[in-house]
């Protein structure tokens, strides 16, 4: 490990501040403090790289691993026990600047300025870089308004500070908590909230659990261990209205004229990369995020992207692998070295306790799934029409063949 990544913040750094001054300059300059752009930062340090680094953080910049969110209740975690360190224990680590509650506004590619705006609206702050790296991530996507009467009941958690304000409503003690969504974050949470003793209602149009990642048969083996250990589900459901209840909660109305009562309500209704700041620099985007190529570069040559927000020619994989592959192959890269970064045949690893999954989603459809087992110990193969291995999903004690079965999928991005 290098000197520079080990010591103490150097004369030409500075560790957090909440503002930045209206004109300052770093060699490189990361939007975004979740797994990407501390990943990156972190990874460049190793390398043994001393550029002056500054990150933006849009909240408090508390370094904490995200996959942990959907941990907490079971484990009776407070969030402050998420949080490894503060922004400031995080700048004098990786020997960096950390400016935290601030908005990147704009981008002025041409003069290589962010415009900043912290969240008290000081405002009008420029930052000038060497290169520029954004690690905006993606945002919860809301499918619906929602009423203002109900809206401190509903939550997102797309982050540590969102978790805090979600612990917060529940109080510490059980509680009744509506879910709406049936994919990975809603699973995942559905069965930590239930493990940690609150009472917990699924709603989602789909008619089984983990539509994206798992065939039917599978999804509704995962449906039977949620509902053995006390989670409704409401599959094939929609909202008609969310509304104030009469004992201070909220109740839902779902399509069929069925109510739910909850005292929260979470919603897991998917992500969204944050592309809206590229964008309106001009710089090249799809649904699928920032478009850029194996080196990570966008169709600016000083900017870079990486982790949720980046599409990485043609694939957007918002998983912790991918995302730390991605960390490493662009810090070789700043650092000197070009290194297209490469992903494997790296499944998800979904936290449902309750029922084992493991999955790899095919990246075209499948011809068929070729389904073996019983008791919710499933194997399922998803085969191309020359009956080749192009994904799989398993679950229960069948998790155990993900390493078999990886080593003879198709790589991600190979």
């Amino acid at each position: 490990m290098s000197a520079s990544y080990t010591q103490k913040t150097s004369t030409t750094q500075r560790t957090s501040t909440n503002k930045v001054s209206s004109m300052s300059h770093a060699a490189l300059v990361i939007i975004g403090t979740g797994m990407a752009g501390v990943g990156l930062a972190r990874a460049l340090r190793r390398l043994g790289e001393q550029r002056t680094i500054t990150l933006i953080s849009a909240d408090s910049g508390d370094d904490y691993s995200k996959p942990l969110l959907s941990t907490g209740f079971a484990k009776d975690l407070k969030p402050d026990k998420l949080a490894q360190r503060n922004a400031a224990q995080l700048g004098e680590e990786l020997d960096a600047r950390v400016v935290i509650h601030a908005q990147a506004n704009a981008l002025d590619v041409d003069n290589k300025t962010v415009l900043l705006s912290d969240s008290q609206a000081l405002g009008g702050d420029r930052l000038r870089y060497d290169t520029l790296v954004l690690a905006t991530g993606a945002a919860p996507r809301v499918p619906f308004s929602i009423d203002p009467s109900v809206a401190p009941r509903c939550f997102t958690i797309n982050d540590l500070d969102d978790y805090r304000r979600f612990h917060t409503a529940l109080g510490g003690n059980p509680g009744r908590v509506a879910i709406i969504g049936a994919g990975l974050v809603g699973c995942e949470f559905a069965n930590d909230l239930n493990t940690g003793g609150h009472q917990v209602s699924v709603v989602a149009p789909e008619a089984t659990l983990l539509p994206r990642l798992l065939p039917p048969p599978l999804g509704n083996a995962l449906g039977d261990a949620f509902s053995e250990a006390g989670i409704r589900l409401h599959l094939g459901r929609t909202i008609d209205s969310i509304a104030p209840s009469s004992d201070d909660g909220v109740a839902l109305t779902l399509d069929n004229a069925d109510t739910l009562d909850a005292d929260v309500v979470l919603m897991a209704t998917g992500l969204a990369p944050r592309t809206a700041l590229a964008e309106s620099a001009g710089l090249t985007v799809s649904a699928s995020g920032v478009e850029v190529d194996r080196q990570l570069r966008t169709s600016h040559p000083d900017i870079y992207a990486l982790g949720d927000v980046a599409c990485v020619d043609g694939v957007n994989a918002m998983y912790v692998q991918p995302l730390q592959a991605s960390a490493k192959a662009l810090a070789a890269t700043l650092a000197g070295t070009p290194t297209p970064v490469n992903f494997g045949a790296w499944p998800v690893i979904v936290k449902t306790p309750l029922l084992p999954v493991v999955a790899y989603p095919p990246k075209t459809t499948p011809e068929h799934w070729r389904i073996e087992g019983e008791d919710g110990n499933f194997s399922a193969l998803a085969e191309d029409k020359y009956g080749r291995l192009i994904g799989f999903a398993l679950t229960g004690s069948c998790v155990r063949r993900k390493v078999e079965l990886s080593r003879a999928a198709p790589a991600l991005l190979g």
